[in-house]
């Protein structure tokens, strides 16, 4: 059976049973507890904790999941894999483990047709009652098997919903393991589908076993995910689900660049399936808007590509691996996932910029490694320091695990244990400054809960007002709810209804004033989403005493909305001129919309040149002076995708949209306020672009009020200048550049004469050397000398000496400090000597130190009323050092 079939299958058998399909979330989740969408029951979690009144009581998804937790794993077992779609049915107070376990039991042994003598049961240790429900079914008790917490209660992996659960394992019989079921070998019985019975919730704790249950949820409800990958394996007869139709075109695609046959077992068999497996990742993962970076979501995606790499590398590959086994990945399942192929052109350059750069860096700590273990042979140790391979991982990218195999072929070990401690030692230092954060936002989100459970949702009306009457509804003062508070009180508070726009898509929260009835006044300082639909205002009390229920008129500040609808709009129309500009690939990865202010992220590998900065300023002033039509519309997700509309990467959006066109060249899902015309965006002026991260760029603009203040700040500063050069403005630049030339020339002439008197000098102090030892010494003190001549005054007067041992030593005195300047000829060095060690002493008379090495060596200090005595101590040193000679 296919994957397509087997997908189609599973999708057929629970919307028959009453199950709305869902779609795939981006990888990208909408809770800030994740970095990656993990698990199908991640979009799900609102409808789950109540915070939310899911719009249905059955759903079904197959949801693209990539958790990185086994990676070290992958290609060593048959099983684990980085990226994997999850099938899920999922209940929302409806049915539980009786419909739970029956739907997944006729699932597996009639519509994929299993054995049922080869299926095996894992409950949790206390669930009596889900053990029952399978022996009903026809399981015998000897292949049920019960497990404790950390194998069968599941939760996120973060606090949040949990449940005991009860998993499905498949027996692939004698040559993957030992005999004993799931509790035995994991290999042998493979879990293929994990039931969920999502009842409890958990808390912060030092690791996932120890979470602890803090409380029951709303309602009970079913949460499952079976593997699309490890189900493909069973039901194709793969080895592994790196030799399913998922995986195969890719794994052959390895094969034909390593030039040879993919091996049944061994390092090499890790590698062609490590290769191929994270090539599908990345792929999935860019194409939902994920760029190589330092740190988050990016640092796992770079991880993955250097790890492909790498053991690219290791089958001997030398050239590029991931541009043609990601286009593998997106020729085979691009017609299941659109989005691969809509984002074709992104993810070859973002793989091949990664691959290029990081085959740098192999090379450069390849050769940093190397001098290291050449250090450690020297030393007589048989470990290479914890320290190196830590700098060489941190500082260069270069994989521990590279560390390691390098030191073992030099007969040397790392100490593993140092460098797992200095990587323990960052991770602390990273979450230290987290933590009080993470306890004020978790306080703030339990608040917000516990008013959730029993308020209706905000009604917005800020589309077509900026005022209305409202009801304070909810109150929250220092992270509790509370009745009500006084004159100063900084507080959240939540209205019936509200003009206010919440933050969202980039565009900052509206702010302004909330009088009440009583004659009570709040400043509002900021408006945000609480939890989803959940509108939370931050103000200040300024006069009076507010109270729950208390009714005012909410009044947004005009001209500051007047200011974010311009940006807002501007970003829309510039977002579609960049795109236009450089490509498809360059769509935005992010946005800050302040009153007449934008900042705009977008996909692209290289500075934008000034011309193609002027086009898209050009550009976009173009369609703003067109006056085109600004249209919100509403469509479901699928209408509005048909129609061409732009959905943001990492945005969140339900099954009924809000469109807005400008024009007839751009259409984005945006929830934000604009303009009705486009001219009303005013003047706009691009303030140039920068890097704010591999493969990533950002430019900054200004719209409005702020770009004409730009404009005429500008026009000013240039009739300024063409003052001071007595020009008109239009012939500045050009008056200028006379300007600059002849002061170029000047320069250059005046260096030549410099270079001449400093020869003539030079000559004149070789003419006062005199015996010492076995050669000759100068020391002088010269005037008239920039501390950047000294040096090149002492080597070039040393040069006129001829052969033989020799030492110019010369001090000056400039803006207050003392200068010193020491030379030694070729001989003297040859037989180890240093100019440095001659003004180690003059340079602590003079209050300072001495640097160089070799035959040239300064010093400086701040007292330069010892130089006279500074310079006998280097002539003394010197005339010792000429005498050994």
């Amino acid at each position: 059976m296919r994957s397509t079939q087997i997908r189609q299958t599973f999708t057929d058998f629970f919307t028959s049973r009453g199950h709305q399909p869902v779609p795939s979330s981006s990888l990208i989740p909408d809770d800030p507890t994740l970095l990656l969408a993990n698990a199908g029951m991640n979009q799900f979690k609102p409808y789950l904790l109540g915070e939310t009144t899911p719009p249905f009581t059955r759903a079904t998804s197959i949801q693209k999941c990539a958790r990185t937790s086994d990676i070290d794993n992958v290609g060593r077992t048959n099983r684990h894999a980085t990226f994997f779609e999850m099938m899920g049915n999922f209940s929302f107070g409806d049915y539980f483990k009786e419909d739970a376990i029956s739907f997944a039991w006729q699932l597996m042994t009639e519509g994929y047709g299993l054995e049922k003598d080869k299926l095996w049961i894992t409950v949790f240790e206390d669930d009596d009652e889900a053990e029952h429900i399978w022996r009903r079914i026809g399981v015998p008790p000897g292949r049920i098997q019960r497990l404790g917490m950390e194998d069968n209660y599941w939760s996120m992996g973060v606090p949040g919903p949990s449940g005991p659960s009860s998993e499905i394992s498949y027996d692939r019989g004698p040559a993957f393991g030992k005999e004993g079921g799931p509790a035995v070998d994991g290999e042998r019985y493979i879990e293929l589908w994990n039931l969920v019975f999502m009842q409890t919730l958990r808390g912060e704790g030092p690791a996932k076993k120890d979470y602890p249950i803090i409380g029951e949820l709303p309602v009970k409800s079913i949460d499952t995910g079976l593997g699309l990958d490890r189900l493909a394996a069973i039901l194709q007869g793969a080895e592994n689900v790196c030799t399913t139709d998922l995986l195969l075109p890719t794994l052959t695609t390895v094969q034909e660049l390593a030039g040879r046959e993919y091996p049944g077992e061994g390092e090499e068999k890790v590698s062609f399936q490590v290769v191929a497996e994270h090539a599908r990742s990345a792929a999935f993962l860019i194409a939902d808007g994920v760029l190589p970076a330092k740190d988050g979501r990016g640092y796992i995606l770079r991880r993955l590509m250097r790890r492909a790499i790498r053991h690219a590398r290791l089958l001997g590959i030398t050239g590029p691996v991931l541009p043609s086994a990601t286009a593998s990945v997106i020729t085979n399942l691009g017609d299941v996932w659109p989005e691969l192929t809509a984002q074709a052109a992104l993810i070859e350059q973002v793989v091949t910029a990664e691959e290029e750069s990081f085959t740098r860096t192999l090379a450069q700590g390849t050769r940093l490694l190397d001098a290291a273990i050449t250090r450690t042979r020297e030393s007589r140790s048989a470990s290479l320091p914890g320290e190196t391979a830590f700098e060489l991982a941190d500082t260069y990218g270069f994989p521990l695990e590279l560390t390691v195999e390098a030191a073992r072929d030099a007969g040397l070990t790392v100490d593993e244990d140092r460098f797992a401690a200095l990587l323990d030692e960052q991770k602390k230092r990273a979450k230290t400054g987290g933590k009080a954060k993470t306890a004020e936002a978790l306080k703030k989100m339990d608040a917000y809960r516990e008013l959730a459970a029993h308020l209706p949702r905000t009604d917005f009306v800020g589309y077509g007002h900026l005022s209305a009457e409202a009801t304070v509804t909810g109150l929250i003062a220092n992270g509790i709810v509370v009745p009500a508070a006084g004159a100063g009180a900084e507080v959240e508070l939540v209205l019936d209804r509200s003009p206010f726009y919440a933050e969202a898509g980039g565009q900052v929260g509206d702010t302004g004033t909330l009088t009440m009835s009583d004659g009570t006044v709040l400043k509002v300082t900021d408006t945000r989403y609480g939890l989803e639909g959940f509108r939370v205002h931050t103000a200040r009390v300024l006069e009076g005493e507010l109270r729950t229920g208390a009714v005012g008129e909410a009044q947004v500040d005009a001209e500051r909305r007047e200011g974010l609808m311009r940006s807002h709009s501007a970003t829309h129309i510039l977002h579609a001129v960049v795109m236009a500009t450089l490509g498809d690939h360059a769509r935005q990865q992010g946005s800050l919309v302040e009153p007449d202010r934008l900042r705009f992220d977008f996909a692209h590998f290289t500075a934008l040149t000034p011309d193609q900065l002027a086009a898209i300023e050009t550009a976009v002033n173009s369609h703003v002076l067109d006056d085109p039509d600004v249209r919100a519309w509403h469509a479901d997700r699928a209408e509005a995708e048909a129609a061409g509309a732009i959905a943001l990467f990492g945005e969140k959006y339900g099954d009924t949209v809000r469109i807005v066109d400008i024009g007839d060249f751009s259409r984005e899902l945006c929830g934000g306020t604009h303009v009705a015309h486009g001219s009303q965006v005013g003047a706009f002026r691009l303030l140039g672009d920068s890097s704010i991260g591999s493969n990533l760029r950002r430019v900054e603009a200004l719209t409005g009020h702020s770009a004409l203040r730009h404009l005429d700040t500008e026009r000013r500063l240039l009739n300024e200048l063409a003052g001071l050069l007595g020009a008109r403005p239009a012939e500045a630049p050009g008056t200028l550049r006379k300007r600059l030339d002849a002061l170029a020339a000047a320069q250059e002439k005046l260096s030549r004469l410099r270079a001449g008197e400093l020869r003539q000098h030079s000559g004149q102090l070789a003419g006062q050397a005199r015996p010492a030892g076995q050669g000759q010494l100068i020391v002088q003190h010269v005037t008239g000398i920039a501390p950047d001549e000294l040096r090149g005054l002492a080597s070039d007067t040393l040069a006129r000496l001829g052969h033989g041992p020799a030492v110019v030593i010369l001090g000056a005195e400039h803006q207050g400090k003392a200068l010193l300047a020491a030379a030694i000829s070729p001989d003297l060095h040859q037989h180890g000597a240093q100019a440095s060690q001659l003004l180690a002493g003059a340079a602590r008379t003079v209050g300072g130190g001495s640097g160089g090495r070799g035959p040239l060596a300064s010093a400086g200090g701040r007292h330069p009323e010892n130089l006279t005595q500074a310079l006998d101590l280097a002539a003394h040193e010197a005339t010792s050092l000429l005498s050994e000679r």
